[in-house]
């Protein structure tokens, strides 16, 4: 199969070159040339999203769900490309890639059919009172209102899921606000088809080309003027704590400052209850090792924090978790620059005072194999730098003398995306203990689970508290992710005629 790259932006519907190259580092195959982002293309581009909001931002409920259904059609038109192009990129697997494409074009025709209800809008109405004493009440009517142009930043782990056009792209232009995206230059040719999709739904649907534009990889300069554009209304990120952090700071000091959705980090601590491990520890363990392991330990929800009580069934747990991790092959990490910051936060953990090795392995390159410590609930408590994320399977088991102090162990955490619960009946005392204390640390709590599958749904939340992301009141992830790119506006006696359609 040949693959139809240009590499160049897309940008209003023009296949734009820029002034400086880059080269794509492939896991296997050949390598591409992209032209590389610039502050004066992100003008370029954010001007057009901004003339293209004029209608794109008052088109109909139906005109933006054909639209999104059309963009799902072309992505699946072009699914061999993607997936062959995808795998050289990144060295996931055909199987897993042709899993996230679904779940990609399984998104973008799930927001289509949520704003059609038009629940999202929120519409409300307190019609007036003219005769109220002792004054009159004035017709007002509220609805959300898509804010304008937005940035989106293309992830690292998921090149269809979270990228070109993933969940923030997708959910922006369901809530009818134009993108421009940065494409990840992890991937850039997976980005450029996906965008090319993206071109022939906007030409099939008639919508103005300004709604979308791709810009490819670029130093900081690009990213900081997506940030920074005046015309930039809000950004979506998923990515480092580091560079989330430091784009964050760049959107609030701005003069006019703009929400930054930011997905930073996140552990997912277990809580593995006393009579769930005594009932079936074994099981959890093997569960444990598989959830840590999948696509390399690259999923931003691994749960790479277990507590359990000290005791023979927790060293058992531990053996069952070592013998299941042994057993693993090593795996293609998405990047180089992954794989070093993978190898650099095993070593940290593993000098960190009071840290046992369980399982330490030798991995180079961009192949990764799984690491096990172990420590105690003093130690974890004594050392912070044990709670900070190390990106791909790395997991720590944490032992604790009681109850008391698995309760201070989950007070002691930071933000995080998911916490869980493996737990049996005989285990609910001790869990109402804790889930008041993880509802306030998560996002989602899970029972009897593994974090790393995340439904795309209505009653899914894909956030929480910092570190996990920068904004703990949205998702990035189900149809509530739309909400985060509109605004409540109040119509107070304006003529019926006049207002939105959606509120006649």
């Amino acid at each position: 199969m040949t693959l139809n790259l240009t590499g160049k932006h897309l940008i209003a519907g023009e296949w734009v070159e820029g002034s400086t190259t880059f080269t794509s580092s492939p896991a296997s195959g050949e390598s591409h040339t992209f032209f590389a982002g610039s502050a004066a293309l992100v003008d370029r581009a954010m001007k057009a999203a901004e003339e293209a909001f004029v209608t794109y931002g008052y088109s109909s409920r139906e005109e933006r769900a054909k639209f999104l259904e059309a963009i799902a059609e072309q992505i699946d038109a072009r699914g061999d490309e993607i997936t062959k192009i995808g795998s050289q990129e990144t060295g996931l697997p055909e199987a897993r890639l042709v899993g996230e494409r679904g779940r990609t074009t399984g998104q973008l025709r799930l927001f289509a059919t949520h704003i059609l209800k038009g629940d999202y809008l929120d519409r409300r109405h307190d019609a007036a009172l003219p005769d109220r004493q002792p004054l009159p009440r004035p017709d007002i009517r509220l609805m959300q209102r898509p804010i304008g142009p937005v940035g989106v930043f293309g992830a690292s782990n998921f090149p269809l899921a979270f990228s070109t056009a993933g969940g923030d792209t997708a959910s922006a232009l369901a809530a009818g606000c134009p993108v421009v995206v940065k494409g990840h230059e992890a991937h850039p040719g997976t980005s450029e088809i996906v965008a090319q999709a993206i071109a022939a739904a906007i030409k099939s649907c008639g919508i103005h080309p300004g709604v979308f534009s791709l810009i490819q990889g670029g130093n900081r300069e690009t990213g900081e003027a997506i940030c920074l554009h005046p015309l930039t209304r809000a950004v979506g990120f998923t990515g480092s704590l580091r560079g989330g952090r430091a784009l964050f700071d760049l959107c609030v000091r701005r003069e006019e400052p703009i929400p930054f959705f930011g997905e930073l980090g996140s552990v997912n601590p277990m809580f593995l209850l006393p009579a769930a491990v005594s009932a079936r520890g074994e099981t959890i363990a093997k569960g444990w090792a598989g959830s840590l392991t999948m696509g390399a330990g690259q999923f931003c929800t691994n749960p790479g924090i277990a507590v359990v009580k000290e005791g023979a069934e927790a060293d058992a747990f531990l053996e069952t978790a070592k013998t299941a991790l042994a057993a693993t092959n090593a795996q293609t990490m998405l990047t180089d620059g992954i794989a070093n910051a993978y190898r650099e936060g095993a070593k940290r953990i593993e000098a960190t005072e009071g840290v046992q090795s369980v399982l330490t392995t030798t991995c180079d390159l961009r192949n990764a194999t799984p690491y096990l410590f172990a420590t105690t609930g003093e130690n974890w408590l004594a050392n912070h730098v044990l709670g900070e994320e190390v990106f791909g399977p790395l997991g720590v088991l944490v032992t604790v003398k009681d109850e008391a102090e698995m309760v201070h162990i989950a007070e002691s955490l930071v933000g995080q995306l998911t916490t869980t619960l493996q737990m049996d009946d005989a285990d609910a005392p001790i869990a109402r203990k804790l889930l008041p204390i993880l509802e306030r640390k998560s996002g989602r709590v899970l029972a009897n689970g593994f974090p790393t599958g995340v439904e795309v749904c209505d009653a899914m939340v894909h956030g929480g508290p910092y570190p996990a992301t920068t904004n703990f009141g949205a998702t990035s992830v189900g149809t509530m992710a739309i909400r985060r790119f509109m605004r409540p506006v109040s119509y107070q006696n304006i003529p019926v005629a006049l207002l939105p359609e959606d509120l006649q």
